[in-house]
């Protein structure tokens, strides 16, 4: 028995990572139903392809009833939102509940549709998503103290753990409608598919993301920026302090 779904919504499909998923899923004869603020950012080939139906439409713009109308009949929906980290516009920019809306707004759709069997969600995180109660052991004090500073300055950084603690706390692992996954990607590259493992939990640190380079600076990079706001954030609240008194 094949457990290749047939059916897939697919959210952020024009993205560096959902234009692969995107592209995967139609390689193997997959369905797909991808809602795209942009159409025409899918390369030519992808946007003839008789599997793929369009929807151009921000999610967060759809009423309910509609993301429920494009969630009903599928075997999955797989989420490939993120924030546009390229730019400060687009790490402080709005939205800033743009993965944990979608997140939950989905997982809504799918328990007010009852499905017969329950509907797949995969949710593309990041390696900066902690696990609930400390599950993640590798993870030690300086790098949750380094995280809790990221998600306090950092939107996509809170945003992405919110939509995390949504599927853990509300949603759970024994719920009758929806089966959900947080993927952490670790180290991500452009390149054709190559060989990569699936752990149940953190494999390596947040100072030591592994052997790409250009991860490893976007990583330290991440750090930076972090430490950097935080030490801004504790001057201007002295400063603010002395002003007041």
């Amino acid at each position: 028995m094949s457990t290749q779904p047939k059916q897939v919504l697919l959210l952020g499909g024009t993205g560096r990572t959902g234009g692969r998923v995107l592209q995967q899923l139609l390689e193997r004869g997959v369905s797909v139903r991808a809602i795209v603020r942009s159409p025409h950012k899918l390369p030519a080939a992808i946007a003839r392809n008789r599997l793929l139906t369009v929807i151009e439409s921000s999610v967060s713009e759809l009423a309910d009833e509609d993301l429920a109308r494009y969630i009903d009949g599928c075997d999955a929906v797989i989420s490939c939102l993120g924030h546009h980290t390229t730019n400060l516009s687009g790490i402080f920019g709005k939205p800033r509940d743009l993965v944990a809306e979608a997140t939950a707004r989905v997982c809504r759709a799918i328990e007010t549709l009852r499905p017969e069997h329950p509907v797949k969600f995969v949710l593309m995180s990041s390696v900066s998503v902690n696990r609930p109660n400390r599950l993640d052991s590798r993870r030690g004090g300086l790098e949750r103290a380094v995280l809790w500073t990221m998600r306090g300055v950092v939107p996509p950084a809170k945003d992405n753990q919110r939509a995390a603690d949504f599927l853990c706390g509300r949603v759970g692992t024994n719920d009758r409608f929806v089966q959900w996954v947080a993927v952490r990607p670790d180290t991500l590259c452009d390149g054709e598919v190559c060989e990569y493992e699936l752990h149940h939990g953190l494999v390596d640190g947040l100072f030591k993301p592994g052997k790409t380079y250009d991860f490893m600076r976007v990583r330290r990079y991440w750090i930076a920026l972090s430490v950097l706001l935080a030490i801004g954030s504790l001057i201007l609240l002295f400063y603010l302090e002395q002003v007041l008194l």
